[in-house]
């Protein structure tokens, strides 16, 4: 639920101009979500969101640039845990997640910035990764299966 969640506020903040905590719950209530202002601000802080100016006297929140910076240990985790199965075909990669965790596990999978990665497009527990060879497809399922390995 907490993924499925904090895609949802990640989405919110893509599609509305978010200016306040109290706003972003009305939202998340409105798309279903019942959540509490401590729920929320615990989401800001590990989506590690950020307030951006959009004019003299308002700000709303966004997510983060840190391109420069190393990939997060919360792009894997998110992958790790969301992931239940996935399977190739050619240059396809097909992958299931837990409901309402598709889009988590590909910005996860945008993310990570794997090599060869052409794209990925999600569902609510689908993910299609399109690979720019076939040859290249068992390096990213190797990479998959490091990345579960550490769920264990």
């Amino acid at each position: 639920m907490r993924y499925s969640r904090q895609n949802k506020i990640l989405e919110l903040i893509k599609t509305h101009v978010v200016e306040t905590q109290d706003q972003l719950q009305d939202l998340l209530e409105e798309a279903g979500y019942k959540v509490t202002q401590a729920t929320i601000s615990r989401d800001i802080k590990e989506l590690q969101l950020v307030k951006v100016s959009i004019d003299k006297d308002r700000y709303k929140y966004t997510s983060g640039k840190f391109d420069k910076q190393p990939i997060s240990e919360r792009f894997v985790k998110i992958f790790r845990e969301t992931i239940i199965s996935y399977a190739s075909a050619q240059n396809l990669i097909v992958v299931k997640t837990l409901s309402g965790c598709g889009n988590a596990a590909a910005e996860a999978i945008d993310c990570l910035g794997l090599d060869h990665v052409v794209g990925s497009v999600a569902g609510d527990n689908t993910l299609l990764i399109i690979v720019d060879h076939e040859d290249n497809v068992k390096e990213i399922l190797d990479g998959f299966e490091n990345m579960i390995a550490l769920r264990a």
